[in-house]
């Protein structure tokens, strides 16, 4: 006998629907943290909030949870409106940067603990407890008390916590921050891993550009409240939209008053270079951007440009 469920007032079905964001505004004492925020989070994907500390990528991360409501604007899953229903009956799960994991329980009950305030039976439990843990890798460890594990053992349990639930769309507030460079590094790939596996909609929020760069499918780029670039992660390195941006993502030199001669042709230093850009009005000023992978040192003289290496670093392969 199949006990039945009441369907829910707020029309939150398990079905994947995209989440917008439609003219959100956030004022904290006074203080304009979100301005006009308009954005789409297609379902299915890996999106990245990416910005400096302070821009309000997390203010719109707790917008979408429901810990906090928006001053102005709407919050849309599919055609549902999300403003006035409460965090816990919002289809998302949030996984913080300390992981908030029971110290006194080991790594099963951590997983399970969700499911025993729903009421899922044991058996059901045990049995989705145990896909989860194998899907993140930690099958061996079910049985050892969180304690014991290592940083990105534990970052793994609580993102099996939050996923073990089926929710629509996981939220992750800079998980990966208090890992070391090689871990934090593996966690970037597993965190992708599970993303494709699942098909759970991640919203990502980071300040590090590099790996907002390696996970993403999609990025959005804040500064000062407002939404500076969007789009896939080649358009916005190749084609960043303004010199912050440019200066933002990676490592960018930057060559001001510069002439764009026509479409794809600049000139500066008395030199006429290519370029990938089209469009701009032909003897006009622009700033012209180039990565240093784009730079090749040959022998004096020999270059387009002369310049002389005043220091240098040692970095591993670099």
């Amino acid at each position: 006998m199949i006990k039945k469920t009441k369907k829910s007032k707020n029309n939150l079905s398990a079905t994947t629907n995209d989440l917008t964001l439609q003219n959100i505004e956030k004022f904290y004492d006074g203080k304009h943290i979100l301005k006009k925020i308009n954005l789409k989070i297609k379902a299915n994907s890996f999106t990245t909030l990416l910005g400096p500390s302070g821009c309000g990528k997390t203010t719109i991360l707790r917008l979408i949870a429901g810990f906090e409501s928006p001053d102005f604007g709407e919050i849309k899953l599919g055609d549902t409106i999300l403003n006035k229903i409460p965090a816990h009956k919002r289809p998302f799960n949030t996984v913080f940067q300390n992981y908030s994991l029971f110290p006194h329980m080991n790594v099963f009950s951590n997983v399970a603990y969700s499911l025993t305030l729903q009421k899922i039976s044991k058996k059901e439990s045990v049995t989705r407890v145990n896909e989860i843990l194998k899907l993140v890798g930690l099958e061996s460890k079910i049985h050892n008390k969180v304690d014991s594990l290592s940083g990105g053992e534990k970052q793994r349990v609580a993102i099996a916590r939050s996923l073990v639930n089926k929710p629509q769309i996981l939220l992750l507030d800079e998980p990966l921050s208090a890992l070391d460079s090689k871990l934090r590094k593996f966690m970037q790939q597993e965190l992708k891993r599970i993303q494709r596996e699942t098909n759970v909609t991640f919203i990502f929020v980071t300040h590090d550009q590099e790996e907002a760069l390696t996970m993403s499918d999609y990025l959005f780029v804040l500064n000062d409240g407002k939404i500076q670039h969007q789009g896939d992660p080649i358009n916005i390195y190749n084609e960043p939209i303004n010199s912050w941006v440019a200066g933002f993502i990676g490592a960018s030199n930057i060559i001001y008053n510069a002439t764009f001669i026509k479409d794809k042709l600049i000139k500066f230093d008395s030199q006429e270079f290519k370029c990938v850009d089209v469009g701009f009005k032909p003897n006009s000023k622009v700033d012209v951007v180039f990565r240093p992978e784009d730079l090749v040192i040959t022998e004096k003289n020999k270059g387009l440009v002369n310049g002389k290496i005043k220091s240098q670093l040692f970095k591993g392969i670099h």
